[in-house]
């Protein structure tokens, strides 16, 4: 921070000189201004990082300047006497970064300073991953393994009958990754279809992705192209693969190694031009060893494979993450939210993040919809996120409170179905996984405590 240029406007001698002394013996770059003329000399000969700007001046407004120097992106913090505040509120909602009161501290001074200028590192950061292209979304972040990640997407994209497996826990950023690789490629300019295919009933999942001729069965009263045709030049993105059955699994390997297929009931082969693009959030190597998944199919798809690492191995993600989900939601909402205390982004990155990204991404929702101010602050975060710094572990990981009369074992399993449930958003693969359960146990689970079966996801 020591090198930051500050231009400091203010009309009052005495308050220009104490402050802009007492932040040139911190290491910092001062220029030193009385009146907007002034201001706009020393801007002309070199943009400031941050500006501290009075409201009222003998030749005009502070805000006015402020505005000028929003469209050079630098952001400004207003000045202000007791008795101008409300004008400072205005400016705020015009776009300053934040105000200060007169007569304030040093310490205040500095405490603004510094969130302001890690508040505008952060966009910075986010604006260069943007421009960055397509392949910038939920996923991305300045981690190394984040970039490593990214420079193979770079590499895979414009091989576009490739293959590629995405792995990752659920809520990484599988989707949006593989509509990245999409983008990417010199397919962009055809169909993204996505389908997810633990919400296909296990009898559907031929005719929806292979389609099936009028009177194939029972219901079939017209032709139906499948989801691989609808996707003709241009790409089928199939999300949990793993839960694919057996018939449908040999049917895929065939496409792939032949680009050819029959629809359900036909006779004559059919050949599409569409790029595979699959993603699960489990074992493959066990569902092979198990017999769930075929061995051959596993090979086929692990030509090109991409691990996307969970949130929770990646921290230094989280800021920038938070600040692009901060700024996507604000302008979504019609919210003045510019920034995240430092309290509350402690709390940010020391969750684990079990849901990973989509569950950062819902809570920065959450934050800005509950923020009264300009900041998101403890409060506005999940209870349950905020008692992970405190919560009593050991290295087995969380333990109950049994308290004096014990638990019940049934209702707590209850409780863990539920939470599990929620945080995967009804998907039973997951929250089998999140529980170290199979989708069948807990759908078991389920049955025994009278829930309807529902989602078999």
């Amino acid at each position: 921070m020591a090198s930051e240029r500050i231009l400091v406007l203010d009309d009052d001698d005495l308050i220009r000189d104490v402050i802009s002394e007492r932040l040139e013996r911190r290491g910092f770059d001062v220029a030193r201004a009385s009146s907007l003329e002034e201001a706009r000399a020393h801007v002309r000969a070199a943009l400031p990082d941050v500006a501290l700007l009075d409201i009222r001046l003998p030749d005009g407004l502070g805000t006015d300047l402020m505005t000028e120097l929003l469209k050079d992106d630098v952001p400004c913090v207003m000045m202000t006497a007791h008795a101008t505040v409300e004008s400072a509120v205005t400016a705020l909602q015009a776009g300053a970064s934040d105000y200060l009161e007169k007569p304030f501290s040093m310490d205040r001074l500095t405490a603004t300073l510094g969130v302001t200028f890690e508040r505008n590192r952060l966009r910075r950061e986010v604006r260069a991953l943007r421009k960055r292209g397509p392949l910038v979304g939920m996923v991305v972040g300045p981690s190394e393994a984040m970039e490593r990640v990214m420079e193979l997407v770079a590499k895979v994209a414009p091989a576009e009958t490739a293959t590629i497996l995405l792995r990752g826990e659920t809520g990484t950023g599988k989707g949006v990754l593989a509509r990245a690789l999409h983008e990417s490629s010199p397919r962009a300019d055809g169909p993204f279809v996505n389908i997810t295919c633990s919400a296909l009933a296990e009898t559907l999942m031929e005719s929806e992705l292979f389609g099936h001729e009028k009177g194939a069965f029972t219901d079939a009263r017209t032709m139906k192209r499948g989801l691989v045709e609808v996707a003709h030049e241009g790409t089928l993105f199939l999300d949990e693969i793993g839960e694919l059955s057996a018939g449908v699994q040999g049917k895929l390997l065939r496409f792939i190694e032949e680009k050819t297929f029959r629809r359900v009931g036909g006779t004559r082969d059919l050949n599409v031009d569409t790029r595979i693009v699959a993603a699960t959030n489990r074992n493959l190597e066990e569902d092979v060893a198990e017999g769930r998944f075929r061995e051959d199919l596993y090979y086929r798809l692990s030509v090109l494979p991409i691990e996307i690492p969970p949130l929770r191995h990646r921290p230094s993600d989280i800021p920038v993450l938070a600040a692009h989900f901060l700024d996507s939601y604000s302008r979504e909402f019609a919210k003045r939210v510019t920034s995240i205390s430092p309290e509350a982004m402690e709390h940010l990155v020391r969750h684990p993040w079990p849901g990973n990204v989509r569950e950062l991404r819902n809570v920065v929702e959450r934050a800005v919809l509950l923020s009264e101010g300009t900041a998101i602050e403890v409060d506005t975060l999940p209870p349950a996120l905020t008692r992970d710094a405190d919560g009593p572990r050991d290295a087995g990981g969380f333990v109950p409170d049994l308290g004096p009369d014990g638990v019940d074992l049934e209702e707590m399993e209850r409780a863990l179905l539920r939470e599990a449930l929620r945080r995967s958003e009804g998907n039973r693969t997951e929250a089998g996984r999140l529980l170290g359960l199979s989708r069948h146990q807990i759908r078991n689970r389920l049955q025994k405590y009278g829930q309807e079966p529902g989602d078999d996801r």
